[in-house]
This record gives C-alpha cells, structure tokens and sequence, in this order.
C-alpha cells in the first residue's frame, strides 16, 4: 500500500460500494479486523480490502494513507473495544484490575491483530483516552507523578507484553497448540526426581497451570507491588480512596 494522501474534504465517498454500504474509516477497519482473523497477516492489503467491501481498492486511500495507517487504526480499535463501557469505582486496584484484564480479552479476540498491533503505539483516540484512564486512577490513588507513570509504564507493558504472548499461542494451528501444551505432560511429566527433583515434585500443577495464561495472577502481583509504593497517608485512606 503506498502512500498517497488525499485532502480531508474528498476522503467521505457517497455513492455506496457494488455491495451497497457507503464506506466508512470505521468499516474499513472492521472488515480489516475480520479479514485479518481470517487470513491472517497477508490479508492487510488495498487489494483484498477492496474486494472484501466491494469497491476499488483506491476507495481505501480516502481514509488512510497507508498500510501503517491502517495498522494503526486497529490498533486503536482494539484499545477502544478495551474501554467499551469501562467506568471508574474510585478504588484504584480494582480499576487497573479491570482496564488490565479488558486489554488482555480485547486482543485475544483477535489474536491474529493482537500480533500485528500490539506493539504499536497510536496517538490516537482510544490510546489517548486509555493512557488518560491510567494516569487518573493512579494520580487519584495518590501516586506522585513520577511513581504514576513508572507504574504506568510497567502496567501497559505487562499487559501488552502477555496480550502479545497469550495472543501468538491462540493464533498458532490447533496440531501445534495441543503439542505445546502437551510437553508439560509428556516431557516434563516424566522427568526424574532424582535428576530434576523440582520439576518431579511440581509436575502435576506445572501441566494444569501452564495451560492458562499467566497474566491475572501477574497481574495481581504488580497491583500488590504498586501498593507497597504508595505513600502511607494515602494508604490509610483505604485502597480505593482518593486522595
């Protein structure tokens, strides 16, 4: 996809396409989304675009310059599916508990994107709101700005790191994925306590654990870490005052 801008005045098209539905940024990038889960990375072209919404592949220029335009609209659209209907309840845990946990289900539905997307950084609107979100329930717990935005910086990169990570196992073929979780039992299983007494004593958990994702329990550990930094005349307010 070269890049090719075209004035903010020309980019709306009236007339619908050969399917019937007038484009839009926003069906842009929800067919982007679906063609991307379908067929993966390849599919993020003007040409499949094109055929997918029914009309010229050109059509695509009005609303993004380039193919790193449109990554970056997904992007932003999974962090805006993050959001949807998120409201904050004053208590500071429990509102990155939830933000965290709405990322990380954000780009596991849609892995394939989560691949693409996950180590982008947008500017855009839903990032900007998300990054503003962040910020306020932390300042608000109390944090001074330097500690908020350390906390910041490692919350957003935990849960984008596991969202990454959860992602590229849901995104691999089903044969690969069994195998995978099949060596904690195969392997590992069988190994000797005499040979690797650690491994033989936690066998058992290690299989069942290693099936899920890690991150809520990292997750919890990062939120009882960012308390343990928070000055103790916030913290005797309770843990979801303001401060």
């Amino acid at each position: 996809m070269a890049e090719r801008v075209v004035p903010e005045p020309q980019r709306r098209r009236r007339r619908p396409t050969r399917q019937g539905v007038v484009l839009s940024g926003q069906l842009i990038v929800d067919t982007a989304l679906r063609l991307v889960a379908q067929h993966g990375a390849e599919a993020l072209t003007v040409r499949r675009l094109g055929a997918a919404l029914g009309a010229d592949p050109s059509a695509v220029y009005r609303y993004f310059r380039n193919t790193d335009d449109l990554l970056l609209a997904l992007a932003d659209e999974l962090i805006g599916r993050a959001q949807h209907g998120w409201r904050p309840t004053g208590d500071w845990r429990a509102d990155l508990r939830a933000i965290g946990l709405r990322i990380h289900r954000s780009y596991q539905a849609h892995p394939q994107a989560a691949l693409l997307a996950a180590h982008r950084t947008t500017g855009r609107t839903h990032e900007i709101r998300a990054v503003e979100a962040i910020l306020g329930v932390l300042r608000g717990a109390g944090f001074p700005d330097p500690e908020a935005v350390r906390i910041y910086h490692a919350f957003v990169d935990q849960s984008l790191g596991f969202a990454a990570l959860d992602a590229a196992a849901a995104a691999l073929p089903a044969a690969a994925k069994a195998a995978d979780q099949d060596v904690w039992q195969a392997a590992y299983g069988h190994l000797a306590a005499d040979t690797h007494p650690h491994i033989a004593a936690t066998a058992p958990r290690l299989a069942a654990e290693m099936r899920h994702s890690g991150y809520p329990y990292a997750l919890e550990l990062l939120l009882e870490a960012a308390a343990a930094r928070l000055p103790r005349s916030c913290g005797r307010r309770g843990q979801g005052g303001r401060a």
